[in-house]
């Protein structure tokens, strides 16, 4: 594992967009490989599946039994950890007519043995004896550091209804986390958690060959690359393969338009684009390409290549169910294969269909690549992939628009000219990190968040505080931090600390403070104004300017003041609650600005950040009446031209 990750590590640092060719020598230690065959019979909404894994420990203890992620059966009853912290959250999405799924694993054979009568399930996150996401198996030897195994499966899955980034609606299905998935085994024991409400996944390397049988004439999309298709007795049987790689997921429908174009940039390896599109929304297919070649463009000039050949963008399928864009399978990322989502009526310049599709090939390179384990460590994918993807959009699609009204459950969108999308605001999510900045420690493991807070802390507030860290050692060093820890952490699952103490040295900076400030703890920033006094002296006037620190995080600002037209600036390091700062000018403080230049995107309330002696409430509460206004106007606008 150290020695893959440092060969190719070797190989970017000389030029971060150095190309890595298909069936190279391995990049990752292909520990847990899978050679699997599924069958679906849409009829029944089910798969049967059956195959092979390949196991080796490359932890230094020995292996004394195997644990499984089955993460259909989240949805096998109500009595599930998943459907419970629903239910706690006050989620009503979730129909037990139509949503109930399930895997049954039939075969678990270990040298011709069959373990699954030994075979329990476990929970060792909340001890929910009704919860069989995670299946322990006994062995009857244990594997040793350094020896692989062989493990024959065979199962059953149920495909619930599209409502939580997998399953199916009407010929539609989008199928992930379908097979006995093995977890990760470290050094300090199994990493296997329970299937949660608001985490996602965590897995080792292998490679995947899959063979998928489906209905003739339905097209399939997967992760890697096609190698053959082959049709017999009213089936068509597709086989993909994909080397290094720690999942595999697919799709089909008889529906799909395909589309394809080759991404090509100097210094970059091509990568094969398809485009699976539903076909109401053909007439956009250039935008979904358009956004995909940004974010192979950029990611991998700033960070590294996209190691693979193939990227696969599915559109998934929209109603007019009011509850879920894509009806739960947009916005999502599978090595390889990703969904994005629009609109059927989606003519105006906003963001949504760039921004997304963006963000879910840009995953490739956190989620896939450096492979962080997300159950404990979520901002590492999500927070850092939400800070690039805003970058990107700033970058590539200046000017769009940010507020979108969708009328008709989704089908159709009015975009507001006069509201510009903004990185900051819109990219980097500032509103949503304010509302949960002091819920959480980020530190805490991201499945031990509460629902509430999960969004707001492992995207928001990580991308606001790499917008921070960006603004406070500059982007050249901010992307090289970034592309370090992408070519040193590639295949190989890197922890937060490695992270830290990349960023130290690579910027030349000290920077544990701040990372003890936004990660270690849950302190919130917010910095103020005033008050400010002039006292005449002698015909001149003493002007004293008081700044505050009414949150308890501590960043280092500086302070504009402006006295007539002279302007002067003064550092403060931010600790102490308070200071203050005194000089004899011929004028007034007319004005005082607390960091003028917005460095701190942390402080969670900018409009104490300033003190003027001429307020200035009347033309703001005016301002913000007209916008609304014509908000107004053009909301019932529509609504009668479409009554």
């Amino acid at each position: 594992m150290i020695a893959a990750s440092a060969a190719l590590a070797a190989l970017l640092a000389s030029d971060p967009r150095a190309a890595v060719t298909q069936n190279s020598a391995p990049r990752s230690p292909r520990n847990a490989s899978y050679t699997l065959t599924a069958s679906l019979d849409p009829l029944a909404h089910v798969i049967d599946g059956s195959g092979r894994l390949r196991w080796k420990n490359i932890s230094k203890n020995p292996a004394t039994d195997l644990r499984f992620h089955l993460y259909w059966n989240a949805w096998r009853d109500e009595k599930s950890t998943w459907l419970r912290e629903l239910a706690r959250a006050g989620g009503d999405t979730f129909r037990p007519d139509a949503d109930l799924g399930s895997i049954d694993v039939t075969t678990l054979s270990i040298g011709g043995q069959n373990l699954v009568d030994r075979a329990q399930f476990i929970a060792p996150d909340d001890g929910n004896k009704d919860d069989r996401t995670v299946l322990a198996v006994p062995l009857t030897r244990p594997v040793n550091p350094g020896e692989s195994i062989d493990i024959d499966l065979a199962w059953k899955a149920r495909v619930p209804r599209t409502f939580a980034r997998t399953g199916h609606v009407g010929d539609y299905y989008f199928i992930a986390q379908w097979f006995p998935k093995i977890g990760v085994l470290e050094d300090t024991g199994w990493n296997a958690h329970q299937f949660h409400l608001t985490t996602e996944f965590f897995a080792d390397f292998g490679v995947y060959d899959v063979t998928l049988d489906v209905p003739q004439h339905w097209v399939v999309g997967a992760t890697g690359v096609e190698q053959s298709r082959r049709d017999a007795g009213g089936r068509t049987t597709y086989r993909f393969v994909q080397e290094d790689v720690h999942d595999f997921a697919w799709t089909t429908s008889p529906a799909f338009v395909e589309r394809r174009q080759r991404f090509e940039e100097p210094g970059l390896p091509p990568v094969e684009m398809r485009l699976l599109l539903q076909p109401e929304h053909d007439s956009q297919a250039d935008r979904h390409f358009a956004a995909a070649r940004a974010a192979l463009k950029y990611y991998g000039t700033w960070f590294g290549p996209y190691p693979y050949p193939q990227l696969t963008i599915v559109d998934p399928v929209t109603t007019f169910n009011p509850d879920a864009q894509g009806e739960g399978t947009d916005g999502m990322e599978y090595p390889t294969l990703i969904t994005a989502g629009t609109h059927w009526y989606n003519a105006w310049a906003d963001s949504w269909l760039e921004e997304v599709t963006i963000h879910e090939a840009g995953h490739q390179f956190w989620y896939g690549v450096v492979a962080t384990n997300e159950f404990e460590h979520a901002w590492m994918d999500e927070g850092i992939n939400t800070y690039a993807t805003a970058r990107v959009m700033q970058e590539a699609f200046p000017g769009r628009f940010s507020i979108v009204e969708r009328y008709f459950g989704g089908l159709a969108s009015w975009a507001y000219s006069d509201v510009p999308w903004s990185r900051e605001i819109d990219g980097d999510r500032l509103q949503s990190y304010r509302r949960a900045a002091a819920m959480e420690d980020q530190s805490r493991p991201s499945w031990r968040y509460a629902t509430t807070a999960a969004g707001g802390i492992t995207y928001s507030k990580s991308a606001v505080w790499l917008a921070t860290m960006e603004r406070l050692i500059g982007w050249p060093a901010t992307q090289k931090v970034l592309a370090a820890h992408f070519q040193r952490g590639a295949f190989r699952h890197p922890t937060p600390d490695e992270f830290f103490a990349i960023a130290s040295e690579v910027s030349g900076r000290d920077l544990s403070s701040f990372f003890d400030a936004v990660h270690r703890g849950s302190a919130t920033f917010d910095y103020a104004a005033g008050p400010v006094s002039s006292t005449d002296q002698d015909g001149k006037q003493l002007n004293t300017v008081t700044v505050r620190r009414l949150g308890d995080g501590m960043f280092p600002v500086s302070i504009r003041v402006t006295s007539g037209g002279t302007v002067r600036l003064f550092d403060w390091d931010g600790r102490d609650r308070w200071t203050t700062f005194a000089f004899v000018d011929a004028e007034r403080v007319t004005r005082v600005e607390v960091d003028p230049d917005r460095v701190l995107l942390l402080d969670v309330n900018f409009t104490n950040n300033s003190w003027t002696s001429q307020p200035r409430g009347a033309d703001a509460a005016a301002r913000w009446a007209w916008r609304w206004l014509i908000w107004a106007q053009e909301l019932m606008l529509t609504y009668a031209f479409v009554s």
